[in-house]
């Protein structure tokens, strides 16, 4: 009996180890920007709407989409994803108006914290863009873009929306 129910421990671990092992973006690093996923309408801090944003998972929880539909017509689209090779996050942000961002970065903390390479500009010679997504409460999410000189400091905040859950 003991031989039976050890054979059947066994054999529940092993199938237990194969489903963890056939999902590639089931670890926690991948689960680090789940905070963003949601349905959301996205305000000012002074509480004026700015649009609406729903952000979801996709293949096999492996990217995290956003899509953007802003009050003044602009669409936009995101996708990020986890990257193990140098255990960083990546985002590519695309919209109607032909702009693009490329970011890379890091959990810290509530926050995702994106950041671009140096970026030669029109009103400053150099400079970074840094998009920074804080968990607030389960129903509320702060982002925060910043514009940087080429040391890193803070030159003008772009963007800052907070996203509110829909009911």
């Amino acid at each position: 009996m003991r031989l039976i129910l050890l054979g059947v421990l066994l054999l529940l671990s092993t199938v237990a180890v194969q489903a963890q092992s056939n999902c590639a973006c089931c670890t926690t690093s991948h689960e680090a920007f789940d905070f963003w996923v949601g349905d959301w309408e996205v305000y000012t801090i002074e509480n004026e709407k700015l649009g609406e944003s729903i952000v979801s998972k996709l293949e096999k929880d492996c990217v995290i989409q956003e899509e953007w539909h802003g009050e003044s017509g602009v669409t936009g689209r995101s996708f990020n994803y986890f990257d193990p090779s140098d255990s960083k996050w990546n985002q590519l942000w695309l919209d109607s108006g032909g702009s693009n961002l490329k970011l890379k970065g890091e959990q810290s903390d509530d926050s995702m914290v994106l950041q671009s390479g140096l970026t030669r500009g029109k009103k400053i010679s150099w400079y970074y863009d840094r998009i920074t997504y804080t968990k607030i409460d389960d129903n509320t999410v702060s982002q925060v873009w910043q514009i940087l000189d080429a040391n890193e400091r803070p030159v003008t905040t772009v963007f800052h929306g907070v996203y509110r859950r829909k009911s």
